[in-house]
């Protein structure tokens, strides 16, 4: 029996960088204590026979291997330890082949620390869950068994968005709203306006939702001057 109470992590990673980056944001979260970095198939395939940690965080693209097969096997010769992806691979075929085998996770760099807390918290829940429902008996209720496929939390995480830092639910949601009830592309400078808050807040808020894909960004051409950058809400840019 493991005596260690935290979550033991393995971050499987060839950029040193970012690894060292997921190492000190685990550091920042209770509960979690990372056991091994891995930087090579030899290395990810050593360290998880030597440890056996509970949880790995895993690239794609390797000089020496690829990801995905590093995943298969994991999942084919140890079906208690867990798999958070984090890669910067963005194909969609790669991403449901992921999940199919059985992720925990599919996080996309580059890494935002609240995202990956929230993956953390999340996975922190369902392990727990298992451990304390392990040592009372083997066999589990629906209601069990629906808590563990839904991955949820207590508490305000639970179906709360993820927003980065500086962009607020409510000015947010004003944004939208005025996009979506005037037609046509507006600039920065008529969003600001409407809703009371200086361009540049505006201007930050409307390349958040470009981030999201929710909306699009033109150049309209005046008859003199530069041209300005105006935003339209995707759906009604097919239109």
């Amino acid at each position: 029996m493991k005596r260690n109470p935290d979550i033991e992590v393995l971050i499987v990673e060839d950029d040193l960088r970012i690894a060292e980056i997921q190492k000190r944001f685990i550091e920042q979260i209770a509960g979690f204590q990372t056991v091994g970095i891995a930087a090579s198939y030899i290395e990810a395939k050593t360290y998880i026979e030597l440890l056996q940690p509970d949880l790995l965080l895993l690239d794609v693209y390797f000089p020496d291997m690829n990801g995905i097969d590093l995943l298969k096997e994991t999942k084919q010769q140890n079906k208690q330890m867990d798999v958070i992806m984090i890669t910067a691979t963005k194909e969609l075929d790669k991403v449901q082949e992921a999940i199919s085998i059985g992720v925990f996770d599919y996080i996309i760099k580059p890494v935002i620390f609240e995202r990956f807390k929230q993956s953390l918290l999340r996975y922190q829940d369902f392990h727990t869950k298992l451990v304390e429902w392990r040592t009372e008996n083997l066999h589990v209720t629906q209601q069990q068994v629906d808590k563990l496929l839904r991955k949820e939390i207590e508490g305000s995480i639970r179906d709360k968005p993820y927003l980065p830092k500086g962009i607020d639910p409510l000015t947010l949601e004003k944004v939208l709203e005025v996009l979506s009830k005037v037609a046509g592309g507006l600039t920065a400078e008529f969003v600001a306006k409407e809703i009371g808050v200086s361009r540049t807040t505006a201007r930050r808020y409307l390349e958040h939702l470009m981030s999201e894909d929710k909306i699009v960004a033109d150049l309209a051409y005046g008859t003199v001057g530069r041209p300005e950058r105006v935003y339209l809400v995707k759906e009604l840019s097919k239109m």
